[in-house]
C-alpha cells in the first residue's frame, strides 16, 4: 500500500482553506492552529484504518501456511499405504486363493451332506408314513378282532344259555325239540319267541338227523297260501323233498302241514290237518 505525504504545511492548508471560504482569519490566529489539528486528526484516522484494511486483504488472500508441503505429506502417506496394501494382497494372494478354494470347497461338500440328508429325510418320512398307515391298519384290526372276540363270547353265552334250555346243536344250527303239543301255527309262534323258527329241511344231512331223533314233530313246511304249492317258513320253494311214498295226499283237501313221521330209515314226511296237535323242531342259525 502507498503511503500518503501531506507535500503541504497544515498552516498553508489551513490557510488556503480559509480564503477559500472567504473567511477573515487575520482577527483570529488561534483558530488557524484548531483547525489545522482537527485535519490531521482525521488524515491520521483514515490512513490507520487503511492499514488495518491492507492487513485483513493480505491475510485473508493469502494462502495458508505449508499448504503445498501439507498436501505433499498426505498425498505420499496415501500412495505409502495403497503401496503397503498392494504388496499385502500380492503376498497373501496365494493364501486368499487356497482359502477361497476351501471355502468353494466346503460349500459343496455342505450343499451335498443337505442333499443326501434331504433325500434321507424324504425316506423316512415315507417310512413314517407308511409305518403309521400299518399302525392304524394293525389298530383297526385289532379293533375288528376285539368286537368278533366280544360277538364270540355273546355267542359263547347264548351257546351256553340255549344248551341249558335243551337246545340241540348240529351244522351250525340250534335246535329245540319241544316237550308238549301244539297245533301248526302254535309251535310255530313258539319258535319265533324263541328267536327261531320251525326247521327248514334243506340238506341231506338235516333229513337224517331230523330223523334220528324218532318223534313225530311240526316243522316249517306248508302249503296253506296256495294249496299244493309248498314253502318254507322263509318263503322260499320246496326244491328237494322227502316225503313218505304216496304223500302228500292232502286228504280231504285239508291236511296243509307237513310232519316228520317218526321212522327209523327213509323217507318220512306227511301232510296233516293244520289244527292237529303235535310236537314241534325248532332251528335257531348260528352265523357263521
Amino acid at each position: 500500500m502507498e503511503m500518503v505525504v501531506l507535500e503541504t504545511e497544515p498552516e498553508v492548508l489551513i490557510e488556503k482553506i480559509s480564503n477559500k471560504g472567504n473567511r477573515d482569519t487575520s482577527a483570529a490566529p488561534g483558530l488557524k492552529w484548531c483547525v489545522g489539528l482537527k485535519w490531521f486528526g482525521c488524515v491520521a484516522v483514515s490512513f490507520g484504518l487503511l492499514c488495518i484494511l491492507q492487513v485483513i486483504l493480505n491475510i485473508s488472500l493469502r494462502p495458508p501456511l505449508n499448504y503445498e508441503a501439507r498436501t505433499k505429506n498426505l498425498t505420499d502417506e496415501r500412495d505409502e499405504l495403497k503401496g503397503k496394501l498392494n504388496d499385502f494382497v500380492s503376498g497373501h494372494e496365494a493364501e486368499i486363493k487356497t482359502l477361497t478354494g476351501e471355502r468353494d470347497e466346503l460349500k459343496r461338500s455342505l450343499d451335498d451332506l443337505i442333499s443326501g440328508h434331504d433325500a434321507k429325510i424324504k425316506t423316512m418320512n415315507g417310512d413314517r408314513d407308511e409305518l403309521k398307515r400299518s399302525l392304524d391298519d394293525l389298530k383297526s384290526q385289532q379293533n375288528a378282532l376285539i368286537r368278533e372276540r366280544d360277538e364270540l363270547k355273546r355267542t359263547l353265552n347264548d351257546f351256553d344259555q340255549l344248551l341249558q334250555e335243551g337246545w340241540v346243536y348240529f351244522r351250525s344250527s340250534f335246535y329245540y325239540i319241544s316237550s308238549t303239543e301244539k297245533t301248526w301255527q302254535e309251535s310255530r309262534d313258539d319258535c319265533l319267541s324263541r328267536g327261531a323258527d320251525l326247521m327248514i329241511i334243506d340238506s341231506q344231512e338235516e333229513q337224517d338227523f331230523s330223523r334220528r331223533l324218532s318223534k313225530k314233530m311240526w316243522f316249517g313246511l306248508t302249503d296253506r297260501t296256495q294249496d299244493g304249492t309248498w314253502r318254507w317258513v322263509d318263503g322260499s320253494p320246496l326244491n328237494t323233498s322227502y316225503w313218505f311214498p304216496g304223500e302228500p295226499n292232502n286228504l280231504g283237501e285239508m291236511e296243509d302241514c307237513a310232519e316228520i313221521h317218526s321212522s327209523a330209515e327213509g323217507n318220512n314226511w306227511n301232510d296233516l290237518l293244520c289244527d292237529s296237535q303235535n310236537h314241534w323242531i325248532c332251528e335257531k342259525k348260528v352265523a357263521p
